[in-house]
């Protein structure tokens, strides 16, 4: 029985909207399924963190942290994220849905790849990458299993559920490392900061493992293999692989360095000097078919190689969920291997006639010709240009046989003068000669800081809305010139340029400074118009408290008298109610210091007459069962 049908999700509708229909795969962390956005009618990946761990804060963080950040990303590289919300127990993500396979998949059935192949896929994850990077964000687990490459050709880098800003601390303290064994640069393993550069030495390994068909360190145990990582270089790919060309193994030497600082600064970095090193390499030595291939079982010299979209000698093979491509090269006179491998090829079995197999030769070449004329003759794929400068995306559009046209567009993370799409996008198919439209940063959007000085609060909220921006925090300060709440200032001050959306800082006047009145001990009615003529507002306490102060009158006040206030701010009174009266003690016949603390500790006042030596009281001026206000004096007599 298929697993899926035990999934209590397949066939859910998630939050009211996404119908789960298949289940894609299972992590540590979270299960990914192929959903249907009911509201937009559109297929969608929909990543459900496992219900365990839902109750764990730290992964739900984590797990929202991955949304906003890659949702802050628009790359065709990067697999977009387009909802994060949770429905009861499931928390989820809904993403873009790639249909294709994995870069895990294409090396479990090509092994090693052509050069070409391999540099086709480099480019566009350095690309996603790179522009990651300059929004702030480091992936940090780089791997097969998290490069996506989709039916059309595209390549994209999938899973930030890792991710972290550039500038945090990610030392572990935890038992456990966040990353996949094989690809952990040696900072990540030691628990140091861990930057753009650790995703830079994830794709040297990354790199190695394309070529070669394996990776660089192993072990018995992940322990070994971490502390390979730490302890010792990644060999020279041509180690392995004897056809590579110098250019690559420097390539991957540079990004792997174990020196953090011996590493190129990020992805874009990379990028860039994947681009030279590309562009030393001949033909020969980009095709070159590496002996880690795995042949085909079709025949002993078919090599599985990365479909380049337009490419003229490859064709699609389904398989499953997967695209996979299989270029075909064989020469040799009709007996050897690779005649054989065309006479089956061509009719199936070594029991046709000769005949047949000429005719079916003659008909492949027809054929070839003709697939020549429409797929490389009149039409070739779109050359990927993104991020390069405009001139030089210019050259290479021209040199490949397109007409190109130049628009401008704003971009948050490519550099003014670089190259942010194309239309048709790379890879897609068009016409010689035909039209190429490049649009060119002109560096982030930026939003001026209105002028609103004097404007009444909610008006000045409206402008900076108006400009692009977003009203901020309020703060209110004491102006003589400036009417009560009006602006003062803002910060950034008016006419600086920032990202649309960022926030503005205001400043709103209080007014002029006003001291407050006493109006303790003065009536109620008394005291509340007091304040109303010296501009103030005034609200009353509900509940009245004893005090000193007869009943009705003005016990306490806030802010106190001669404090400073701002017109139109509220003094707020207490009313008595009152002295509190309480029952006076008997104290006759104590000592003096006996029946002084025993009045005290009822809240009165001792005064002390003294007539003789002995030091006993014999009389009081409030006599015993009496009451008295709290607060009060009363005398002892003392002789």
């Amino acid at each position: 029985m298929d697993a899926t049908l035990q999934d209590p999700l397949i066939g859910h509708v998630v939050d009211g909207r996404y119908r789960v229909d298949a289940r894609i795969a299972v992590g540590g962390m979270a299960t990914v399924y192929r959903a249907l956005d009911t509201r937009l009618d559109r297929t969608l990946a929909l990543k459900v963190m496992h219900p365990s761990l839902s109750t764990d804060h730290a992964f739900v963080e984590r797990f929202i942290r991955e949304a906003k950040s890659v949702a802050r990303l628009n790359h065709p590289n990067v697999v977009s994220v387009t909802d994060q919300s949770s429905d009861g127990e499931y928390v989820y993500l809904a993403m873009e849905y790639v249909a294709g396979c994995t870069l895990r998949d294409v090396l479990r059935e090509s092994g090693a790849l052509q050069p070409r192949a391999v540099l086709d896929i480099m480019e566009p994850v350095l690309a996603g990458l790179g522009a990651a990077h300059r929004a702030g964000m480091v992936h940090r687990d780089i791997k097969p299993e998290n490069v996506l490459i989709g039916d059309d050709g595209r390549v994209k880098v999938a899973d930030f559920g890792l991710v972290r800003g550039v500038d945090t601390d990610t030392t572990s303290r935890t038992e456990s490392l966040l990353g996949t064994v094989s690809y952990l640069a040696p900072e990540q393993i030691e628990g140091g900061n861990v930057g753009p550069a650790a995703d830079v030495y994830a794709c040297g390994i990354l790199l190695f493992e394309l070529l070669t068909g394996v990776k660089p360190h192993t072990g018995d145990t992940p322990a070994q293999v971490l502390m390979a990582h730490v302890n010792r270089n990644v060999p020279p790919p041509s180690r392995l692989e004897p056809g590579i060309p110098p250019e690559l193994d420097q390539l991957v030497a540079q990004a792997t360095a174990r020196r953090v600082g011996r590493r190129p600064a990020d992805a874009a970095a990379l990028l860039s000097q994947l681009r030279s090193a590309r562009a030393g390499l001949t033909d020969a030595q980009l095709d070159a078919v590496p002996e880690g291939a795995h042949p085909q079982s079709g025949g002993e010299d078919a090599t599985r190689v990365f479909a380049r979209p337009g490419g003229a000698a490859t064709a699609p093979v389904a398989g499953g969920d997967r695209t996979a491509v299989i270029e075909v090269k064989e020469s040799g006179p009709p007996g050897s291997p690779a005649g054989r491998g065309w006479r089956t090829l061509l009719d199936g079995g070594p029991r046709r006639t000769v005949v047949a197999v000429i005719a079916g030769v003659l008909l492949v070449l027809g054929l070839g010709g003709g697939l020549w004329y429409v797929n490389s003759g009149q039409f070739l794929a779109t050359p990927g240009v993104y991020d390069l400068p405009q001139a030089e995306a210019e050259e290479t559009l021209r040199d490949a046989g397109l007409r190109v046209e130049v628009t401008e567009g704003f971009s948050a993370t490519v550099e003014a003068g670089h190259v942010i799409s194309t239309d048709p996008e790379r890879g897609d198919r068009v016409r010689r000669n035909a039209v190429v439209t490049i649009e060119v940063s002109v560096g982030p959007e930026l939003a001026t800081v209105p002028e609103v000085e004097g404007e009444e609060l909610e008006r000045a909220r409206e402008l900076i809305s108006e400009a692009g921006l977003t009203p901020g925090r309020v703060e209110r300060a004491f102006d003589e010139e400036v009417p009560l709440g009006a602006v003062v200032s803002t910060s950034p001050a008016a006419g600086e340029e920032r990202r649309p959306d960022a926030a503005v800082e205001l400043v709103v006047s209080r007014g002029p400074e006003l001291p407050v009145p006493d109006v303790v001990g003065e009536p109620e009615g008394g005291a509340m118009q007091q304040l109303t003529e010296a501009g103030f507002e005034v609200e009353v306490e509900s509940e009245r408290v004893h005090s000193e102060h007869p009943e009705g009158e003005v016990a306490a006040q806030s802010p106190e008298a001669e404090e400073v206030a701002g017109e139109g701010d509220t003094v707020t009174l207490t009313i008595s109610k009152g002295p509190e009266m309480v029952v006076v003690p008997d104290v006759r016949g104590r000592s003096e210091d006996e029946a002084v603390e025993i009045l005290e500790e009822e809240g009165f006042e001792v005064e002390v007459q003294r007539f003789f030596l002995t030091g006993t009281v014999f009389n009081q001026s409030v006599h015993s069962g009496d009451r008295a206000p709290r607060g009060s004096t009363i005398t002892l007599y003392v002789r």
